[in-house]
């Protein structure tokens, strides 16, 4: 199964009362495991967690600490790609140039690196940065 399809696969367990757009997101890590997640939604908007994070939170939870591919996937198929926490939580644990995939529907995808999606990210260096200035 290829990681679209996985993202896709993820949609189901969806718990989207308030917005009904469901995402859901494959991760693969660099030994070629795959985790899943979807967004699940809460009452207070705050605490609802995205797909994104699911699926990193398991595979962080499983010992695993590099990714080499993500996909995600909406209900809609409208190329949706990480929200800015989800991106800052992923360059948490890997490379700018982890390969996001988002998929277009019909089978058309859009593919972008993490760096490209979140540029000048705030990392362990920009904190050592700052204590020695």
């Amino acid at each position: 199964m290829d990681l679209i399809e996985a993202a896709r696969d993820a949609l189901a367990d969806a718990h989207v009362p308030y917005s009904e757009y469901r995402v859901g997101a494959a991760l693969r890590t660099a030994d070629g495991t795959v985790y899943t997640g979807c967004n699940i939604e809460n009452a207070n908007y705050s605490n609802s967690l995205h797909a994104e994070e699911v699926a990193l939170a398991e595979a962080v939870k499983n010992g695993h600490r590099e990714f080499d591919r993500l996909a995600v996937s909406s209900g809609v198929r409208d190329g949706v790609t990480p929200c800015g926490m989800c991106r800052q939580s992923l360059a948490e644990f890997a490379d700018e140039d982890l390969p996001v995939i988002c998929d277009e529907g019909d089978g058309e995808t859009s593919e972008y690196t993490l760096g490209d999606l979140l540029p000048n990210t705030i990392s362990q260096g920009t904190l050592d940065d700052a204590r020695d200035a």
